[in-house]
């Protein structure tokens, strides 16, 4: 009885942390998001179902506030959104006084 209940706390400890490697994972590419309002023709196809079209698109629709606004603005389909939505960032252009 003894034994069961170490091998069971054992795996449970073992499987919280293989669901942590997700979240590592996330918190590398951070640093490697593409920039949909400064990204260039060939930066935007590297992700996946970006093409030469919708790359065109994303750039002709700039500036975003919030990368949600590819979709809102019907640049490019939901699902090709959520495809590439934890590989992007809209970040805002800072006016010099």
């Amino acid at each position: 009885m003894v034994k069961r209940l170490i091998a069971l706390t054992a795996a449970f400890f073992l499987a919280g942390s293989l669901t942590a490697v997700p979240d590592l994972h996330a918190q590398a590419s951070k640093s490697t998001l593409v920039d949909i309002n400064s990204a260039s023709d060939d930066e935007l196809k590297v992700l996946p179902g970006i093409g030469e079209a919708y790359s065109k698109k994303i750039i002709a629709n700039r500036p975003y506030q919030r990368k949600d606004q590819l979709v809102s603005k019907k640049v490019i389909p939901e699902a090709t959104y959520n495809g590439i939505k934890d590989q992007i960032i809209a970040r805002q252009v800072v006016k010099k006084k």
